[in-house]
């Protein structure tokens, strides 16, 4: 009888943890792979505090198990991909609103330079670090409304005001007839 070592077979704890991967990214609607090094624990938990109230999840996972992760799963991989997955990685994972956590990812990123993002996945699709940025830069759905809702409403307030100084000018046009007509 031969004995395994220890190293080749997964631990019960690992395994549950990739099924725990493997039901994240299923039900993510945008996920990206960041560099945690150099985060203090306060910093952490700030920044899993704020993507969290967004909408997100922002978790540290072995490279080896996110590599097996994504092996199995839907997503868009390459082979660079692999290359990126060195080194301390955090995955965050959005679930309702694709881009608010991102958006939560970069604003603590540009307060504090940290954590450097490698990759990300919208709707499972490979995006490099500088789309994820861009992404993160855009305009949130509630600013995109607002500005809509003003685009349309701006015609009908300038029809308001065109229709308002018309009626002024009737207004006029009747005040003058009638006073006209009372000094004859």
């Amino acid at each position: 009888m031969t004995e395994r070592k220890r190293g080749n077979v997964p631990s019960q704890k690992n395994i549950q943890l990739l099924e725990k991967l493997k039901g994240n990214l299923g039900k993510a609607k945008s996920v990206v792979l960041a560099d945690y090094k150099g985060l203090n624990v306060s910093q952490m938990t700030e920044l899993r505090r704020k993507i969290k109230e967004a909408g997100g999840e922002f978790k540290v996972i072995k490279n080896t198990l996110l590599k097996l992760g994504f092996k199995n799963s839907s997503y868009n991989l390459q082979l660079t991909t692999y290359n990126l997955l060195t080194g301390p990685t955090a995955i965050l994972f959005s679930y309702n609103d694709k881009v608010a956590p991102i958006k939560a990812l970069y604003e603590f990123f540009e307060k504090n330079s940290l954590p450097k993002i490698k990759i990300g996945f919208l709707e499972k699709e490979l995006l490099e670090e500088k789309k994820v940025i861009e992404l993160a830069k855009l305009p949130s759905i509630d600013q995109l409304q607002t500005k809509l809702v003003g685009i349309l409403n701006s015609p009908i307030y300038g029809l308001v005001y065109v229709l308002k100084g018309n009626l002024q000018k009737i207004a006029t046009l009747l005040h003058c007839y009638i006073a006209k007509k009372e000094q004859q």
